[in-house]
């Protein structure tokens, strides 16, 4: 029944996350805005639309949309969902969550080379730059996690606040802010990127996917949003007591996500996006966060 519910919530939740973090966006400026299904309609309209694919493109172009998306829906198979439930629960699953989510970067990457366009190849530089600062930070978080708790998977956020002692909640406050910023470079918001502007100095995923339409338009955006929602879901794993009973924390899981669409909302709303240079100060916060939380673990397991 969980597993069940899990693959609903995985597959319209994240449509409503982006809905709901528009609606917040209008409410700031002083509008109605759109209805928070906007986003599922817009998808639906884009399925119903044939691709307009260039000549000069090759399997690439036309692969990555299906390639990224099956990685994303693969790779949520492995992240503690409602009730804190993974459909698959192994050990040194955020592994595979990661290179697989990697995987599928690598053919969104490609596919904007593949394109010849030199803005889409400056976009897919930029993303791997970027990408190549939240990993080694993200596996510095993990592997904090799995020294303090014992366990080699996403379990082991619940097992902070019972193995980390007075260093408990500062150690989760951490993370949070460790993932959130995850969150705003990998899924390209403000400060980092800002989704709605197509300006050459400030895109960055947007930019990569300007050759596609239709289908494939619908795939990625698709994929992106279940890419935020399960970046969201890793935060609120770390939040939840496993004290809680399973339909409360159902519950309490949805409020987190959609909590955290508001946060998102208000971020884009109340700031400008960095300049260039200013990004990689912003997610290098990302890599001292975690290395505070190894250090505190390092204190907790050597030094009493």
């Amino acid at each position: 029944m969980i597993t069940l519910l899990n693959i609903l919530i995985l597959l319209i939740v994240p449509f409503l996350m982006i809905g709901v973090i528009k609606k917040t966006k209008a409410f700031w400026a002083g509008r109605k805005g759109v209805s928070i299904w906007q986003p599922l309609w817009d998808f639906l309209r884009l399925m119903k639309k044939d691709a307009v694919v260039s000549k000069t493109t090759t399997w690439v172009f036309r692969a990555a949309p299906v390639l990224g998306f099956t990685s994303v829906v693969f790779a949520a198979l492995f992240v503690p969902l409602a009730a804190g439930k993974a459909i698959i629960d192994i050990p040194f699953a955020f592994i595979i969550f990661s290179y697989i989510l990697g995987f599928g970067k690598f053919f969104s990457l490609i596919a904007a080379l593949d394109t010849g366009s030199s803005f889409e190849g400056m976009g897919a530089s930029r993303e791997a730059c970027f990408t190549t600062i939240v990993e080694p930070a993200f596996f510095i978080l993990m592997a904090s996690a799995a020294a303090l708790s014992g366990s080699f998977s996403f379990a082991s956020f619940k097992m902070i606040l019972e193995n980390a002692g007075p260093y408990g909640i500062l150690i989760i406050a951490l993370a949070v802010v460790t993932l959130f910023i995850m969150l705003l470079t990998e899924c390209s918001r403000v400060p980092v990127d800002d989704p709605t502007t197509h300006l050459e100095l400030t895109m960055i995923h947007e930019v990569m996917i300007l050759d596609n339409s239709g289908v494939d338009l619908g795939l990625i955006t698709w994929g992106a949003a279940i890419k935020m929602f399960l970046l969201c879901s890793l935060i609120a794993a770390l939040v939840i007591p496993a004290s809680l009973g399973a339909w409360v924390s159902i519950a309490v899981f949805l409020v987190i996500i959609f909590l955290l669409a508001v946060i998102i909302g208000t971020v884009e709303s109340s700031m400008a996006r960095f300049r260039m240079s200013h990004v990689f100060e912003f997610v290098f916060v990302m890599s001292l966060t975690s290395m505070l939380i190894l250090a505190l673990v390092t204190y907790r397991i050597y030094g009493g």
